[in-house]
């Protein structure tokens, strides 16, 4: 039955590739440098509104990412990484167009949209990969308002950091009342000194660590500093929609002098609420929404700070011309909730996640291909560093066992243990949880998420409604980790 359903799948993908659709001009062309002391853009580039199908172009081109050196090799969707923003509006129907220029197979994931199952993405388990030269046609309509991104699922420990990643926004029917939205995604990229990409991709030593991180923060595409601007009036208030789009990194960040206010995670509206410690940790594949107000006078500048790894200022808050209102304002209003199923814990049915492995653990015992191995011997004959459950797979093997069957409208836990040194931001396609608990630690917000940070020997407790049927991803947003065997999938029986 698996078998026929790939084969099936495999025509389909055909089929769509012999579609002779219509070109749509994106608009875009390279990123334009931006020069030292320059403003951050208020938008990325973006596609026409109302052109279908939206064309993207997965291809290979040059970026000015150091503001001195020659340009850098990048893959890029149509032209610019990152990619064109995509904007819809809650309730609308995404035609796009997906077409390969690239060198090797990829895909499309639109990461924290609940798609239909056949238009999520994931090669060899939703459909097959799109071969160089090939087309295929995702269409979806688009449920939820808020932020989210798209990138590739096929080898993405490669595809996304070089280059291939954009951000997706779904504006709410009542938006949120704010003087400008500025969207910022940041990522990083390792470079050579002649500003060419360093082909070290894959290596057992990321998959098995930390993961793969860059040598250069890149901010909307090019290298962040204290030269990158936003540049504020007193008293202007701004809705800061924030994508962490790198493969590995995670960023601490503080806007000092600041403090803004949380209006959602992950997409998911909450209650509005200043960020806890004034730190903001945002995990790979996180989201976060903020209201920042222009407190600062005019002639003013504050520092924007990661505080990981030794710390480092992503960007500055510059402030000049007219106050656009007299005082500051106070809480914003709370943004609308999505429809979200509530999950009853009384009849939820349990379930438990146990993560081992990693070349700095203990030893931990693992299945792969049904075969009981060490890690160390996982490591050597697989290329794998990480368990779930006791199982080390592939990354998008063509028969993954799943980790969990669940019924349609089944409530459902997860406790996830992490017996690791490394931290792991899980994602779930298809489907929003509740986070109960962190660390044995009730959450104060229980907030809905696709994706959650859990600590190095830590733990965490969600909850959700299996609403969308299909085989769902359930793996680590550090693409090594999932391509070193963090990698499973849960599967929605209709």
């Amino acid at each position: 039955m698996r078998l026929a359903r790939r084969e099936f799948l495999q025509s389909a993908g055909a089929a769509l590739g012999a579609l002779a659709l219509p070109s749509v001009s994106s608009g875009t062309g390279p990123l334009a440098p931006s020069p030292a002391g320059g403003s951050i853009c208020t938008a990325l580039p973006a596609l026409p509104a109302g052109a279908s199908p939206i064309e993207l172009v997965a291809g290979v081109c040059r970026q000015r990412i150091r503001a001195t050196g020659p340009e850098t090799p990048v893959w890029a969707f149509n032209g610019t990484a990152p990619g064109p923003t995509l904007r819809f509006r809650q309730g609308d129907t995404a035609d796009i167009l997906v077409r390969n220029a690239l060198p090797q197979v990829t895909t499309v994931h639109w990461h924290g949209l609940r798609v239909p199952n056949a238009m999520d993405g994931v090669p060899h388990v939703t459909q097959p990969p799109i071969a160089p030269g090939g087309t295929f046609g995702y269409r979806y309509r688009v449920e939820d308002a808020g932020t989210y991104w798209y990138h590739p699922h096929q080898s993405s420990f490669e595809q996304v950091p070089r280059g291939l990643f954009g951000m997706l926004v779904v504006e709410e029917r009542k938006p949120l009342p704010v003087d400008r939205e500025v969207l910022w995604v940041l990522a990083d990229c390792k470079l050579a000194d002649d500003n060419r990409q360093v082909e070290d991709f894959g290596r057992i030593l990321d998959f098995g660590t930390e993961g793969r991180h860059g040598n250069v923060i890149t901010l909307n595409g090019t290298a962040a500093g204290p030269h990158r601007r936003l540049e504020l009036r007193p008293g202007e208030r701004v809705r800061l929609r924030l994508l962490n789009a790198a493969s590995a990194r995670a960023f601490l960040v503080e806007f000092t002098g600041h403090a803004p206010w949380i209006v959602s995670y992950d997409g998911q509206p909450v209650r509005p609420h200043p960020v806890p410690d004034g730190r903001l940790l945002l995990g790979a594949g996180q989201r976060t929404d903020l209201v920042i107000d222009g407190t600062g006078a005019a002639g003013r500048s504050f520092a924007v700070r990661d505080h990981r790894r030794g710390g480092f200022d992503i960007a500055t808050i510059a402030y000049g011309g007219k106050p656009v209102r007299p005082k500051v304002l106070s809480r914003p209003a709370a943004i609308a909730p999505n429809r979200h199923a509530e999950p009853d814990l009384g009849r939820a049915t349990d379930h438990y996640l146990v993560f081992e492995g990693g070349v700095k653990g203990a030893p931990a015992i693992g299945k792969v291909d049904g075969k009981a191995l060490d890690i160390e011997e996982i490591m050597a004959r697989h290329g794998l560093a990480w368990t779930m459950n006791y199982t080390a797979q592939h990354e998008h093997a063509m028969m993954h066992e799943p980790l969990f069957r669940m019924r349609k409208g089944e409530h459902v836990t997860v406790k996830m243990i992490n017996n690791t040194d490394f931290e792991h931001p899980m994602h779930l396609h298809g489907h929003f949880f509740r986070v109960l608990a962190l660390n044995d630690v009730a959450t104060r917000l229980r907030e809905w998420r696709d994706t959650v940070m859990i600590d190095p020997r830590g733990s965490c407790d969600i909850a959700f409604v299996a609403e969308n049927v299909g085989e769902w991803m359930f793996h680590c947003h550090i693409l090594d980790h999932a391509a070193g065997g963090m990698m499973g999938t849960v599967v929605v029986e209709g």
